[in-house]
């Protein structure tokens, strides 16, 4: 019988995960497959692995990342001090919850980073930045979260001078903003304060240039897309899952 992976979120059309690992499994040559189940809510989770006992092991994708917590049967304490899960283990009927959104994330921004990359801002504050904030506290990097509103981060769009650009010259898009079909859309931050010594890392891959970091790139900023990420995110799962 095959082995069954796959990922559970809401909607998964344009889920990156499915496409990687089928062609991962040709070329490897296993019996093995992989599924998106698209789940309307966390809590259909369970009914899922019941009828489906075959799953060995799933990744976790938006909106689920922090809401599966409760369901799992244990935690990586990594995954456990980000508060969010992107992959789970299933063995012997147990669920064991990962975060391997940050092994992608930091081994993807490191070669990146130059001298003067000392403070970043943080665009966003759902389950994808958790993982970022991590990152950036283990190394030693301080931020600033950026929201709509303030009781969701440290300062608002609104309040992004020139000063505060200027002094935070690492910018990273955890919103969904600008993603596949939307791409017209970009967070709203003042663009014109960006110059060549900015680093604007973006978690979206589809497209693989958004407008923010096009209208980055224009202003000669450093520019990142997370395909990169979620490749090295995708083999840290198959890791996980093969442990």
């Amino acid at each position: 019988m095959s082995s069954v992976f796959g990922i559970i979120g809401f909607p998964l059309s344009h889920s990156f995960s499915p496409a990687y690992f089928r062609k991962k499994f040709s070329e490897i040559r296993i019996d093995a497959v992989y599924k998106p189940f698209p789940l309307q809510n966390i809590h259909e989770l369970k009914p899922l692995l019941k009828t489906n006992r075959d799953i060995a092991g799933l990744n976790v994708t938006i909106p689920y990342k922090e809401s599966v917590i409760p369901l799992l049967d244990s935690v990586d304490p990594v995954a456990r001090a980000i508060g969010a899960v992107n992959c789970i283990k299933v063995e012997n009927g147990m669920l064991k919850g990962y975060n391997t959104d940050v092994t992608g994330f930091e081994q993807s921004l490191k070669p990146l980073l130059l001298l003067h990359h000392t403070s970043a801002l943080i665009l966003g504050n759902g389950g994808s930045s958790k993982a970022v904030i991590y990152v950036l506290a283990r190394l030693g990097i301080p931020f600033l979260r950026v929201s709509r509103y303030l009781a969701k981060g440290d300062i608002t769009y609104e309040e992004l001078s020139a000063e505060i650009m200027a002094a935070h010259q690492l910018i990273i898009n955890t919103t969904p903003l600008g993603m596949y079909p939307n791409t017209e859309e970009a967070p709203p931050i003042p663009y014109q304060f960006i110059n060549k010594g900015h680093l604007l890392y973006d978690l979206i891959y589809n497209p693989a240039e958004t407008r923010f970091l096009s209208q980055g790139k224009e202003k000669g900023a450093a520019t990142k897309n997370g395909f990169e990420m979620l490749t090295l995110q995708a083999e840290a799962s198959w890791d996980i899952w093969n442990a």
